[in-house]
Order: structure tokens, then C-alpha cells, then sequence
């Protein structure tokens, strides 16, 4: 451009070109700038390895639970339950019915609650009641999940005993606050101009909520759900205390224990029969593929979002 001077326009004694403003010229190279690539390439080597490092045990994990699992998986293992643990085949159905039993319960009693709450605190909210909110929110969420499986043991097992109901209010109880703080943010994305015009055209604060905050942050909401319902989908130690596990497949809600992937893992695992060791194995390669899809989801509607927003 005409505004730089080439390197043949230096100044006889070497030093920097100028611009016809007087100006450094951008082509050229500062004192330290060898030095400052050199510091560069270290850093991004160093941050390198760092987190091949950091990511090495977990592809350890992967690696070892899918080559052990891998040859477990089969259609039997989905639909059959499982045989005395000396015993080979057979599979996890009671599990996987369980499972899904307990969190469809669970889903119904925290993602609604969750939601509902963070609406309150983003819309109504502000107060002394809203402080008090997240901060036990943002406790709840560092309580170890023991704790919660022996809060829900004191306060239903006696009265229902063991089964469907007291293990997915215990899975709630751990999802809850996951959901109310992602959904609490994703509501905070929603511009206020968008709820002021919704007002402006006659809609109540309800009906702005309904018809235009929710739609807007449909799918961060999904997102945050997801995310949480990963979390509970993976727990076991609530359920030992709740659920207390079936090898059958159980329907009653609840007076009956019930099972679920996690329990029959730990159980399989725990038994010294090479035939229960491998289910186990296949159990906790499924259960980890169910936590994947969970995050895959996830990550897809907020990419998805992310694009539309753009």
C-alpha cells in the first residue's frame, strides 16, 4: 500500500522505515520478536503436553473398559437378565429397564421444578428469598451424592421401603440443581428487549414468559437438562441406599427393590466369577455409552443454538 515504505526506504543508518505520518511501519519486526516466537512456540508445546497428560488417563479408562466390555455387548446382554454369577451370557435388562424407570421419574420431578425455580429467580426473583435460593443451590450441587441417597434412606425407606419412587427422588434431588442454575443462565441470554416488547404489545408477565422467554431459551434449557440427566443416569451409591437392586426386571413402583446398570456393575464387579467380572464389564461400557450419547445431545442442540443465535 502507499501508506508503507518498503524495506528499500529505510534510513541509511538501519533504522525502522516510516510512514508518510511518521509512523512505524507494520512491516516491520520489533527488537524481541525472535525471542517473543521463541516464548510462544515453548508456551504452546508446554500447554501441549499438558493436556495430552491430562487426557491420558481418560483415554486409559476408554480404551481398557471398551476392549473388556466390547465382546460382552450383544443382543442377549439388552434383553436377558442375568444368571447366577458363575454362569455365562445372560444380560443387564433388569438393569436397563430400572434404569430407565427410575430416571423417566426422575426427569418428571426435577426438570420442572428445576426450570420453575430458575424462572423465579431470573424473573421474579431479587430479594432476600432469591440470595437464599442459589446459595443452597450452589451447595447442593458440591454435596456429595452418599449424602443424599442417606437423607432420602431416613426419610422414605421406612414408610415406602425400597424401590422405584425413593430412588428417583433421589437422582431428582442431585439433578435439581444442575438444572435450576444452567436454565437460571440460559434465561439470563434472553435479551430484555424482547420481554419490554412483548409488554409493550399487551402481554402479561406471564404470557411474555411463556410465549417468548421459554421459546427463546428452549434449547439452552435442553442443554442444561441433558447435561444433568448425564449425571444422574451414572450414580451409584443414592441407589444402593434406595433402589437396594433386583436381578429381575421389577415394575412396581414402589415396596420392591428395584435395579439399575449402576448396581449390577458394582455388584458384578465385586463377585469373583470371571462371568459376572465380564458383564460387569459390558455393563459399565454400556452405561458409559449412554453418558456419551447424553453429552453428544447436548453438545448438538447448543451447537445448534450457537448457529442460530449467530
Amino acid at each position: 500500500m502507499s501508506t508503507f515504505l518498503d524495506s528499500s526506504d529505510r534510513t541509511e543508518r538501519g533504522g525502522p522505515s516510516r510512514t508518510a505520518t511518521g509512523h512505524r511501519s507494520l512491516r516491520d519486526k520489533q527488537g524481541n520478536a525472535p525471542w517473543r516466537t521463541i516464548k510462544n512456540r515453548l508456551c504452546t508445546g508446554l500447554l501441549t503436553v499438558a493436556m495430552a497428560l491430562g487426557m491420558l488417563p481418560l483415554a486409559l479408562i476408554i480404551g481398557y473398559t471398551a476392549y473388556r466390555g466390547a465382546g460382552v455387548l450383544d443382543v442377549g446382554f439388552f434383553v436377558e437378565n442375568e444368571p447366577p454369577w458363575r454362569r455365562d451370557g445372560g444380560g443387564y435388562a433388569a438393569g436397563f429397564f430400572g434404569t430407565a424407570y427410575i430416571m423417566l421419574h426422575a426427569i418428571l420431578y426435577s426438570v420442572p421444578l428445576g426450570i420453575a425455580t430458575a424462572i423465579y429467580l431470573v424473573e421474579y426473583g431479587g430479594g432476600k428469598l432469591a440470595m437464599a435460593i442459589r446459595f443452597f443451590t450452589d451447595v447442593m450441587t458440591g454435596i456429595p451424592s452418599i449424602f443424599v441417597g442417606l437423607f432420602v434412606y431416613g426419610l422414605l425407606i421406612g414408610a415406602l421401603g425400597f424401590g422405584t419412587f425413593p430412588a428417583a427422588v433421589a437422582i431428582a434431588i442431585i439433578m435439581l440443581p444442575i438444572i435450576t442454575r444452567s436454565a437460571e443462565e440460559m434465561l439470563k441470554l434472553v435479551p430484555d428487549e424482547w420481554r419490554n416488547a412483548s409488554r409493550a404489545l399487551g402481554a402479561g408477565k406471564a404470557t411474555t414468559i411463556v410465549r417468548t422467554v421459554l421459546p427463546a431459551a428452549a434449547p439452552g434449557l435442553a442443554t442444561g437438562s441433558m447435561l444433568a440427566i448425564a449425571r444422574g443416569i451414572g450414580e451409584t451409591a443414592p441407589l444402593i441406599l434406595t433402589a437396594l437392586g433386583s436381578q429381575v426386571v421389577v415394575t412396581a413402583f414402589t415396596d420392591a427393590a428395584q435395579s439399575a446398570i449402576p448396581l449390577q456393575v458394582y455388584r458384578g464387579i465385586n463377585q469373583p466369577f470371571e462371568a459376572g467380572i465380564e458383564r460387569a464389564w459390558g455393563g459399565a461400557l454400556s452405561l458409559f455409552l449412554l453418558v456419551l450419547i447424553m453429552v453428544i445431545l447436548a453438545r448438538w442442540i447448543g451447537s445448534r443454538t450457537t448457529k442460530r443465535r449467530g
